[in-house]
């Protein structure tokens, strides 16, 4: 395997980490008042800070502010960047995951949030199995039902839940959602409350509680939380806008 890595465009990485404690600490204020707003413990609330795109040196940054939790869409990158970074933090897995990634998946990531066909939890199941390892996930649902969106359907959810139940490696924790971008971020909440009420469903089903709820990131996540989200995954509003050149990576496949 090749990779390649490019940092360039970041070379005041010291204003950038100012300029990213400065967002963290807003966005700490943020969750908590939302906590407050929903009578909510704040530290039942986990911030999954979303570092796709950005370097090892702004993980860091964060990391030394105490964020434990990073969220990493594609596989490749993160086969990069997390042997660059704090041994002791937790990755997950947010974007879309193929088949043909889940070994790698698996071994790099704590959580997986985007489990989005049967198919896809037991190629996990296999590879977990494979690795002796517990692999905690999260069932996507397209509460929206839009077509660029992955996804269960709401009403093929509590179905799957069952099945994935069954799986001895693969740890049911619970759902996650992505909202239709808007403006206005209350535009988010029938989706997030219809991701709340399928929980209950779904926990009412297997006679066992789910613990987490993943839903908002950075333009709605106090809307996410308000609705009873325990992981919220905020990318721009800590890092900044994306830098496309910031972390490249390109590499033959295994």
């Amino acid at each position: 395997m090749i990779l390649w890595l490019d940092v360039a465009g970041w070379a005041d990485l010291s204003q950038n980490g100012m300029m990213i404690e400065e967002r963290y600490h807003a966005i700490q204020e943020r969750i908590a008042a939302a906590c407050a707003r929903a009578g909510r413990d704040p530290s039942t609330v986990t911030l999954v800070a979303v570092s796709k795109t950005h370097p090892p040196e702004s993980v860091d940054a964060l990391a030394r502010l105490g964020v434990r939790d990073f969220g990493e869409n594609k596989v490749q990158e993160a086969k990069a960047k997390i042997p660059l970074c704090n041994g002791s933090l937790r990755w997950h897995g947010i974007g879309h995951l193929q088949t043909n990634k889940a070994r790698d998946a698996v071994r790099l990531f704590s959580m997986l949030h985007a489990v989005d066909s049967l198919k896809l939890a037991l190629e996990i199941e296999k590879q977990a199995e494979a690795q002796s390892r517990k692999m905690p996930v999260l069932l996507e649902v397209n509460v929206s039902g839009e077509g660029s969106k992955f996804g269960f359907k709401p009403e093929e959810v509590v179905a799957a839940a069952i099945e994935v139940n069954r799986l001895k490696r693969v740890e049911l924790r619970g759902l996650m959602t992505m909202a239709p971008y808007a403006e206005e971020a209350e535009k988010s909440r029938p989706f997030f409350r219809r991701l709340a009420e399928l929980k209950l469903q779904v926990e009412q089903k297997l006679g066992a509680r789910l613990p987490d709820l993943s839903m908002g990131m950075s333009g709605d996540f106090e809307v996410g939380i308000e609705e009873g989200a325990t992981l919220v995954r905020i990318g721009t509003a800590l890092f900044g806008e994306r830098k496309t050149s910031a972390f490249r990576v390109t590499a033959a496949d295994d």
